[in-house]
């Protein structure tokens, strides 16, 4: 085995996925920690079961690991925030929100675990795949269909995270061990499609709904995600998608919106903990009269990315590792808990949001008009803060007891670091309407009705559902969801390069003035496209490619 395979499929190569550390509530726990391997597993349902666990753990991890983290990316790319962290940290996030290896030329593996960890996801599939004949299926449980439809589309939204952000990469869809050459993403667009199509003509339509499979993939998931990926695709690459056309898209949605089952939340900062958790007086609790809190599983929620406050140091690793470096910079003011201080908020997307709407405050932790620049520990952040801006990002924000206890716990024990569990939305209804409006509306939604909808529920009037409005909309309901950046490439490269550019501005900087500045023909130079990590291309022998611009 060379190198280069080995790297690629490390991190994940047991295909039967076998969990630590899961809450008993949570259907990603498996009791079984048995060893297996695939001359004894694949045999019967139960095995199909905890390899299809392995793959759900195995796109967990993505976000478990202490690498850049897609979302975090998706954030710092934006124009909604800046790579910020601490005075005395590495510059890795300011390479990646200037498109700019310059700022520090000796990180040349920014994404490296990000890398592994992708691959090995994709691989635990792949042996789901590989086996799935060999498994002794009740033909009248239905789960086959089930398992495989999730496990396919598992596969797809690995591959979806990666093709947008690295653009050529090897595909595989087989469990093999080879040293192969980047697809062209029209193959990868077209794993895309067929997986995320089995998945919604197999998962049934009643299959994964409720509280107790929250995290699991519906039929409606992966029809809400056929529209997201035809709508970046046709935008980014400016041409049709090869097996998926906009009628089936809307067929899509139409069967989202009338079947679903879905509705918006009446409160939008009713899905944020941060927003909507009120510590009660005197007690590490929230106020049961005050907080409005509408939960993991709530009727908005389509797909979720699901973590547990159970990892540790001894290798549990079912928390999210993302959450951390949104909090604010080693401050902790209730609910607010404290983190490295990432993705300040730009002042000029605080100006997307026009007066009265109900989710700038939802969305954003203003740290002046909330009082936190008074608080008795804010100076030893601020101090210590690169390109502070007095905005944080609000709807992720790690969770603090009044005592300053990490609240990932019930009872206070959490570690800030290592234990927070809010699980990041992949989708929700919200989204799902304003696509309805821009693909022009479904016959039991009109386009103006779908983005009347959102802006009702912002406290906002009527505009008409043109594309720009409904883009404007797009950027302010979704905002730190991870979505902006990908809704500005597929605008066109000029179009995002533009958009980062003009957050240029004054920043404080371990309390004292500083700028952030960008090379607007460096962002365009990459397409928009990540540094592929050169240990990967090393390794490969110079099958890999480094993308332009990282050069």
């Amino acid at each position: 085995m060379n190198k280069f395979k080995y790297s690629i499929l490390s991190a994940g190569i047991a295909a039967m996925g076998l969990m630590t550390g899961a809450c008993a509530d949570s259907f990603l726990d498996v009791s079984s920690k048995t060893e297996s391997n695939t001359e004894n597993f694949y045999k019967t349902e139960g095995d199909a079961w905890r390899a299809l666990i392995g793959c759900y753990d195995g796109w967990r991890q993505i976000s478990s690991n202490p690498g850049v983290g897609f979302y975090v990316a998706s954030t710092i790319l934006s124009d909604e925030c800046y790579g910020a962290t601490g005075q005395g940290d590495q510059y890795e996030y300011q390479i990646i929100d200037g498109f700019d290896l310059s700022k520090d030329a000796s990180k040349q593996d920014l994404y490296l675990q990000d890398w592994k960890v992708y691959y090995a996801g994709v691989y635990r599939c792949n042996e789901l795949c590989a086996h799935e004949d060999q498994i002794n299926w009740d033909s009248e449980s239905g789960n086959r269909a089930l398992y495989m439809g999730e496990c396919r589309a598992l596969r797809a939204l690995l591959y979806f995270d990666m093709v947008r952000l690295w653009g050529n990469i090897p595909l595989f869809l087989e469990p093999v061990n080879e040293n192969r050459e980047p697809a062209n993403p029209d193959e990868v667009y077209a794993a895309i499609v067929n997986d995320l199509k089995f998945a919604a003509e197999n998962i049934p339509a009643g299959a994964n709904l409720g509280a107790s499979n929250n995290g699991r993939i519906t039929r409606y998931a992966a029809e809400a995600m056929l529209a997201r990926v035809y709508l970046f695709y046709t935008g980014y690459y400016g041409k049709d998608l090869a097996g998926l056309t906009r009628e089936e898209v809307l067929g899509y949605l139409e069967d989202v919106v009338a079947n679903g089952g879905y509705s918006l939340v009446p409160e939008f900062k009713s899905l944020w903990p941060a927003a909507s958790l009120v510590p009660a007086e005197g007690k590490n609790e929230w106020d049961p009269e005050l907080s409005t809190y509408a939960g993991e599983a709530n009727s908005e929620f389509i797909l979720q990315q699901k973590f547990t406050p159970t990892q540790d140091y001894n290798g549990n690793n079912d928390s999210n590792r993302w959450q951390v470096m949104m909090g604010m910079r080693q401050i902790n003011f209730s609910p607010y808990g404290k983190g490295w201080g990432a993705a300040t908020v730009t002042p000029a997307y605080i100006n997307k949001f026009v007066a009265g709407d109900k989710r700038l405050t939802a969305s954003v932790i203003n740290l002046a008009t909330e009082g936190v620049t008074s608080a008795a520990d804010f100076s030893t952040g601020y101090k210590d803060w690169r390109e502070y801006t007095g905005y944080c990002v609000k709807k992720y924000s790690p969770i603090a007891f009044p005592d300053g206890l990490n609240a990932s716990r019930p009872d206070g024990s959490g570690d800030f670091q290592i234990t927070n569990a809010q699980n990041w939305v992949i989708m929700r209804y919200a989204d799902v309407l304003l696509m309805v409006a821009e693909l022009g509306g479904v016959p039991s939604m009109s386009a103006q009705a779908a983005l009347d909808a959102v802006r009702e529920r912002a406290g906002l009037t009527p505009v008409p559902a043109t594309l720009e409005n409904v883009m404007n909309e797009r950027a302010v309901e979704l905002a730190f969801e991870g979505h902006r950046y990908w809704d500005l490439l597929r605008q066109g490269i000029d179009k995002a390069a533009d958009a980062i550019a003009a957050t240029a501005g004054p920043v404080k900087t371990a309390g004292i003035d500083a700028t952030v500045s960008y090379n607007h023909s460096k962002i365009v130079a990459t397409k928009g496209l990540s540094q592929i990590p050169n240990n990967e291309i090393n390794l490969s022998n110079g099958v890999l490619k480094q993308n332009a611009g990282w050069e």
